[in-house]
């Protein structure tokens, strides 16, 4: 049973209630409690009815959340709980509850290694001891992938902070082909990760056009007081990445139908496991080959995803990208001598 901001307010407030039991609380000092609680938090000065919180009562009495409340009158007139120790955030978690909260844990605990979660580490360290007491288990059940040796992550709260709070900033960087640092005057937008790897997608006030940075080459990052930041006119951030595998894009650039064919080997992979959401099969084999299509704009990740597969994909169309991928395995095999 789901349960609102407001009503969550109210619950709260009655359990600390009743748990002081050095005060004997009636149903309108409930009420004013209560009342006083949803201002606090929600701004709000209507007040709270009476049937709200008699049906709170009710609520925290039954086991429709789990509570199963001991309350009790006493006097016909003041509420108090019956077990003087009880609580209604003491009550034990059930089975379901703990399955739940182990695979929630083993998914928070990967990103630990970004600089914007740190403020929560204590908090998930005591939930997983906690959990591990409660389930006797202290192995993992997933893994998922990461790289703590990554460079940049410190980069990423950050950047999310003058991304959210819209500030022009200089970033200074060193590509992989340049000899020195550079300074970049930008107006974040945009936080990507694409295969363990961040980025940061950009206005370029130079080059006037939409660019993204690795941020594993970003050096410092500091606010620009000579330039305001530019609105963000140019693309939809939820919609970006939707036509490329991959990060680099051109604004420019449009969609291209993309049709590949794959042997029979990898053919049962790229089915369970789409290169992009656009993918669709156009022709099946009888010895298990596929043909298959891609809306998606042609780029430098496109090609390496292509090339990953080796002699099991073959780009049928279009012609430059068929081209390209060609000289490419060309260029291979002359370093193989074949």
């Amino acid at each position: 049973m789901p349960v609102n901001r407001s009503q969550l307010i109210r619950l709260t407030t009655i359990d600390r209630c009743l748990q002081n039991r050095y005060r004997r609380w009636t149903l309108d000092d409930l009420i004013e409690a209560c009342s006083e609680a949803i201002y606090e938090y929600e701004g709000r000065t209507e007040g709270v009815s009476r049937r709200t919180v008699q049906a709170d009562i009710q609520l925290m009495r039954s086991d429709k959340l789990g509570y199963e409340a001991p309350i009790i009158v006493v006097d016909r007139k003041y509420y108090t709980y019956e077990d003087k120790d009880y609580s209604i955030t003491n009550i034990p978690l059930s089975d379901n509850d703990v399955n739940t909260l182990q695979q929630a844990m083993d998914i928070l605990r990967h990103f630990q290694v970004f600089s914007q979660f740190s403020p929560v580490t204590d908090i998930i360290d005591r939930l997983g001891d906690h959990i591990a007491v409660t389930t006797k288990q202290e192995v993992p059940a997933i893994h998922l992938e990461k790289n703590e040796r990554l460079k940049g992550l410190e980069h990423i709260s950050v950047l999310y902070q003058y991304i959210t709070k819209k500030k022009a900033i200089t970033i200074n960087y060193k590509s992989f082909k340049a000899d020195m640092v550079r300074p970049f005057i930008v107006s974040p937008y945009l936080l990507k990760e694409y295969r363990n790897r961040w980025f940061v997608v950009c206005y370029d006030y130079k080059g006037k056009d939409i660019c993204n940075y690795a941020l594993d080459r970003i050096i410092s990052i500091e606010e620009c007081k000579t330039h305001t930041f530019k609105e963000n006119t140019f693309f939809d951030p939820e919609h970006y990445f939707d036509d490329i595998i991959g990060v680099t894009k051109d604004l420019k650039s449009k969609p291209q139908m993309v049709r590949l064919r794959v042997d029979s080997d990898q053919a049962p992979y790229i089915i369970t496991k789409p290169l992009h959401s656009s993918q669709e099969i156009v022709k099946e084999e009888a010895d298990g080959s596929i043909e298959i299509t891609l809306n998606v704009v042609l780029n430098l990740e496109l090609e390496r995803e292509i090339l990953g597969f080796g002699q099991h994909i073959e780009v049928v169309k279009p012609r430059l990208l068929r081209h390209r991928i060609k000289k490419r395995l060309q260029i291979a095999a002359m370093i193989y001598g074949i």
